[in-house]
Parts: structure tokens; C-alpha cells; sequence
């Protein structure tokens, strides 16, 4: 079985990696040539692509991409990655994208007799590397059977979540709690410090109340520290919480409490933090 894998950064790297561990032949292509030396290092089995189409051959391919047009520039239209997929082959997209994206490539794949999954991922880039990373499964049951082996190298736990909808959704809404508690975080931390709270005093106390949460364990010691190195890009997060907003309203919700930390994040781009980890929307709250 050949496998191809289309964006091999900081996440897709990872699971690129376990596949070639685990001794499965790979055919990687990345914009990044070293990103694509980096993971055909991790065996003897995985092999750089010059270009997306010799990809077409492979019986199963995975995308890993920045936004949902990026997805479907590479893998919709006459020119697209679909079009040269043999049926009876899967296409698997781990990419953050939003539900209308992900039916539209369930459809595109369908059409053309291709087996396809969306998988969203739920930790981060060190998690995939050590194949802990949480995979929320989209698309028919039966094809999750067939493929769940597979996604147990790459990643676990695997969890079926439904159609693709509701794989897509669910990621979108994690990253929207989490960017949106993120944001409370900081004004807090800038609250506290007005009122003569020590940072790592208020963050010790505060995981001892309900104000305890993931952002406060893992970024609260980050900001406290003055360390904004990128671990989850600001510019990413930005991406992720736009398309969730926009998802609630096109369902009918307010999101209100979503939408006033996209204007941080909007504001914390702007100023040019987008490379830097998600926290730096610390930077421009006061």
C-alpha cells in the first residue's frame, strides 16, 4: 500500500513520520524542501514528490494544510488531486476546516468513487510526533472501519464522530473555547497585575478555583515567563476562530463572548504577532 502525505509542517510532519516508522511507503511533497527532508529522515520508506500529481497513484492520501482553500485549490477542480485518484483509493483531510469545506470535499470524493474521511486533530505538534494525537473521525462508517487501523499509527485515541459536519464542527467549537478562555486569561492576568497580584502568585491560586483551565496550566506559565515562542501560531489560532464564529452565525448563533477574542486576535495580527504562540494576544490587552 502506498501512501501519500501533502503538508508535512509542524503537524502533518508528525503523523507523515509515524507512517514511515511503522515501515509504510510514503510519497511526501511540501513547499518546504526541508520539511520534506526532515520527515523522509524518519525511514527507509518514505520518498519525496517533486510534484502534487505523482501523488495520484497512491491508494491512500492525506492532506495536512493552513486553510480550507488551500485544501480544495489542491485537491478540487479539473486540475485537482481528486480528478487523478484512482477509485476504490481514501483521501484523508487532517487540515482545521469548516464544515461547508468539508462536505464539499466528502461530495468532490464521492463523485469520483474515492473513500474519504475528514479527521480533524485535537493536541499539538509534540503529541503528533509521538503518534498521541487525538483524531476526530468524519464520513461513512464503513469507511472508518476500513481506515481505523491506519489512523492508529498516526495518532490515537481515534474517535468516530459522524459525518464529516460534525468532525469539522467539533474542532472548530474546541478551538474557539479554547482561544476564547485563552483570551480571558490574559485579561485577567493584566487585571490582577493592576492590582498588585504577582503573576506566578495569581496563577498558583487561580488553579485552586474555578478559574482553573488548560490555558492557565500549559500558557499560564508561558506568559508569566514572557515566552512567546511558537508552539500554536497566533495567525493560526486567528484563522481557526474566524471560521468558527462564522460557522455559528451561519447556524444561527451570536457567539458574542467568541467574536470580542477574534478582535484581539484580529488586533494582535495586525500589530505583526502572527508568528508568534497564540498568547501573544497578551501583548495587546491591557
Amino acid at each position: 500500500m502506498i501512501f501519500g502525505f501533502i503538508g508535512v509542517g509542524r503537524m502533518g510532519g508528525g503523523l507523515a513520520r509515524n507512517l514511515i516508522r511503522a515501515g509504510k511507503e510514503v510519497l511526501v511533497f511540501d513547499l518546504s524542501a526541508e520539511a520534506i527532508q526532515k520527515t523522509i529522515e524518519a525511514g527507509k520508506t518514505g520518498r519525496a514528490a517533486k510534484e502534487i500529481i505523482e501523488l495520484g497513484g497512491a491508494d491512500v492520501v492525506f492532506t495536512s494544510l493552513p486553510l480550507p482553500k488551500d485544501v480544495e485549490g489542491v485537491m478540487l477542480g479539473h486540475k485537482g488531486l481528486l480528478a487523478r485518484m484512482k477509485p476504490g483509493s481514501a483521501y484523508i483531510d487532517v487540515s482545521t476546516i469548516d464544515p461547508k469545506t468539508a462536505r464539499k470535499l466528502a461530495d468532490a470524493a464521492e463523485a469520483r468513487k474515492i473513500h474519504f474521511l475528514e479527521c480533524p486533530l485535537g493536541k499539538t505538534p509534540a503529541h503528533a510526533e509521538k503518534a498521541e494525537e487525538p483524531i476526530f473521525v468524519g464520513g461513512k462508517k464503513e469507511v472508518f472501519e476500513k481506515m481505523k487501523g491506519i489512523l492508529e499509527i498516526v495518532g490515537k485515541p481515534v474517535i468516530y464522530m459522524g459525518e464529516v459536519e460534525a468532525s469539522s464542527a467539533f474542532k472548530l467549537i474546541s478551538n474557539l473555547i479554547g482561544m476564547t478562555n485563552l483570551a480571558v486569561l490574559c485579561e485577567g492576568l493584566r487585571i490582577a497585575a493592576k492590582a498588585g497580584i504577582e503573576t506566578k502568585m495569581f496563577l498558583e491560586l487561580l488553579a485552586d478555583t474555578g478559574g482553573k483551565s488548560f490555558q492557565a496550566e500549559v500558557r499560564g506559565p508561558w506568559l508569566a515567563n514572557g515566552d512567546f515562542a511558537n508552539r500554536f501560531g497566533l495567525d493560526l489560532a486567528l484563522k481557526d476562530v474566524r471560521l468558527g464564529c462564522e460557522m455559528a452565525e451561519a447556524w444561527g448563533n451570536s457567539a458574542k463572548a467568541m467574536k470580542a477574542a477574534l478582535e484581539y486576535f484580529r488586533e494582535a495580527s495586525a500589530k505583526g504577532f502572527g508568528k508568534e504562540d497564540c498568547n501573544a494576544i497578551y501583548k495587546v490587552i491591557e
